[in-house]
């Protein structure tokens, strides 16, 4: 339905979280116009086989995960816009949103899910090897990587997180850090050194990933205090130096955190304006996983639904 021109809902974003909100907001017969975005279906796109997700007990490839998705959500109702959102007003009701070819749609609710991305070493060969021995997320491809010597490379919590989850898989791991020390926290850098299928290598950044047609066979380091390069074998190589959430259009309109991510209320996924909500990647620091990024478009959707029956 619309209201003075303006849609009931509008969904930014097509990752598991936003497609989850289309369709229970379509099953709530609001007509939900989803913005596709720069990457329709979000970062399982480029997961090749994805294996934790309830209702596949063989798999299932990204790409089709993603597909099921759209066309169960356009199944009840969901409309789709292509193209990317270049910007927002929120201090106004209906909201504006404006796409970049000039398109404004107004809307009553606004529902956000235009998640996050890994951020990247920026060599080709992590680009040639992606999905195929090099990831940005262990909990999601650790299992590939039984009895396999791996990398990981980054100095943070993360880093620590990945490494310790992949020596449940994994028969040997090194971690790589450009510093003499890590950014992680004490305890998580002591389980690190203290565990026995963990090396390190400090002082050193990755020079190159290499391997064959197939997969990564291994990889070179530099050492920045020498510049010295040296080449390992390996299995995969793990890149674990953080996610950039695409908030940036929301900026000085919406309480954003000092790391980008969209700040909601407990319990909840309203944002700090009424009437919009934000979902998945973009505000979810901790988990980062496709079925609590779908879970939390379900929640966004049902908020969005009581907020229009609460003005009405």
């Amino acid at each position: 339905m619309e209201e003075n021109g303006a849609r009931d809902v509008v969904i930014i974003g097509t990752g598991p979280a936003g497609l989850t909100a289309a369709i229970y907001t379509g099953r709530a017969n609001l007509s939900p116009l989803v913005v596709d975005g720069g990457q329709p279906g979000g970062q399982l796109m480029i997961t090749s086989e994805i294996e934790n997700y309830p209702g596949f007990p063989e798999g299932i490839r990204g790409p089709e995960m993603m597909g099921r998705f759209r066309e169960q959500a356009a199944r009840f109702g969901a409309e789709f816009a292509h193209g990317n959102v270049a910007e927002v007003d929120l201090s106004r009701s209906p909201f504006c949103v404006c796409l970049e070819d000039g398109k404004e749609i107004l809307t009553q609710t606004l529902i956000i899910a235009t998640g996050a991305n890994a951020k990247w070493l920026g060599l080709p060969s992590e680009e040639k090897y992606r999905g195929r021995g090099v990831s940005a997320c262990a909990t999601c491809d650790a299992f590939f990587f039984k009895d396999s010597e791996v990398f990981v490379v980054g100095g943070g919590d993360t880093a620590m997180e990945e490494a310790l989850f992949l020596t449940r898989f994994a028969s040997k791991i090194t971690v790589v850090h450009r510093r003499e020390e890590f950014r992680a926290s004490r305890i998580m850098s002591l389980r690190v050194e203290k565990n026995r299928k963990i090396s390190l290598e400090l002082n050193r950044v990755v020079d190159e990933i290499l391997g064959d047609k197939q997969k990564v066979t291994g990889i070179r380091l530099k050492n920045v205090k020498t510049g010295e390069l040296s080449e390992y074998p390996c299995d995969g190589v793990f890149v674990a130096i953080g996610h950039a959430p695409n908030s940036k259009i929301f900026e000085g309109q919406l309480d954003i955190d000092e790391y980008g991510y969209i700040e909601t209320a407990k319990a909840s996924t309203e944002t700090s304006v009424q009437g919009v909500f934000a979902c998945g990647d973009v505000q979810d620091y901790t988990y980062r996983q496709a079925v609590t990024a779908a879970g939390s478009g379900c929640m966004a959707a049902l908020d969005a639904e009581r907020y229009l029956e609460s003005v009405r």
